[in-house]
């Protein structure tokens, strides 16, 4: 019998480093890594971060961040490093000098296991801490709290934390399983790029309903079978993608929206092929994604 080939994890869902979690109750310890010359910092400037010439990461020490930043506690190398972040948006100064800068869309594919988590974790940690900084209950000011992993209201005494929005993201099957339904988003025009439907988990909907109604909404299509496959964390802004397979019903009745999907789209495997070699007059979505390990994974069986 031939053995079941072993999914792959999307790239941003492998291994990061150890967040040590109990430590961010020590309401001195983002001073005192900051004051440690080997504490190791990933600079975040809005959604980049410097790289080194052989496109790994460049962490930096303390002493060469610049400018006002948001800091936060990552967590500790194997070592016992502590590792910072260090945010600024993009229309501030780059909190450091680097010949070389690029996204986690960009790189995060491309990235080790443990630096793609120390990125992905980086960017989303960062972002909250600079778009967050008002209580939403009474508007005030408030302060970091839990190096980094929660924010403090002096005024009204709530506690906040980073939000986290669960989204359902779905590569349609034939019945057969032999070809693949994708979609082309309106916001991809002149690009010819198709990939898996998504959409955000409404309050008091669970994950399948989500899956059942977007779908429906998106593409016309009843579905069965619904197969959970993985999840990743995408902060743009701050989601939680949720991968699942699910099977046409109908496969005659696919249609695009016409607002949000301008084009859907049946692909064969040797389509799909070439769509990954970049060798087909079609685009797939980047290796950083929880689609392109959809359209792969299913690719390979």
């Amino acid at each position: 019998m031939m053995p079941t080939p072993v999914p792959e994890l999307p790239a941003l869902a492998r291994d990061g480093i150890d967040r040590a979690a109990e430590e961010r109750l020590d309401e001195e310890l983002l001073l005192r890594l900051r004051d440690d010359a080997t504490t190791a910092v990933l600079v975040v400037h809005g959604d980049r971060s410097p790289l080194l010439p052989d496109g790994g990461l460049r962490l930096v020490a303390p002493a060469d961040v610049a400018g006002a930043v948001e800091w936060g506690f990552l967590g500790r190398r194997p070592d016992g490093t502590g590792v910072l972040v260090a945010t600024a948006g993009s229309e501030a100064p780059a909190p450091v000098e680097s010949e070389h800068w690029d996204s986690l869309r960009g790189v995060g594919g491309d990235l080790s296991p443990v630096e793609s988590g120390l990125f992905v974790e980086a960017l989303s940690l960062g972002r909250w801490l600079r778009d967050a900084p008002y209580c939403p209950g009474c508007g005030s000011l408030t302060q970091v709290r839990s190096a980094g992993w929660s924010r403090r209201c002096d005024q009204c005494r709530r506690e906040h934390f980073p939000r986290t929005d669960p989204a359902v993201i779905v590569a349609i099957t034939s019945a057969d399983g032999e070809r693949v339904l994708l979609g082309q988003n309106s916001l991809w025009a002149g690009r010819n790029m198709y990939s898996a439907f998504a959409g955000f988990v409404e309050a008091g909907e669970s994950l399948e309903s989500a899956l059942v109604r977007e779908l429906m909404e998106e593409a016309g299509v009843e579905v069965t079978e619904l197969r959970y496959q993985s999840s990743q964390a995408w902060p743009y802004p701050r989601s939680l993608m949720l991968g699942f397979y699910a099977t046409a019903r109908h496969e005659e009745a696919a249609r695009p929206d016409g607002e949000e999907i301008v084009d859907v789209r049946w692909f064969s495997r040797s389509e799909i092929a070439a769509g990954l070699r970049g060798e087909a007059e079609f685009q797939l979505p980047g290796r950083a994604s929880i689609a392109h390990t959809l359209i792969r994974n299913w690719l390979e069986g």
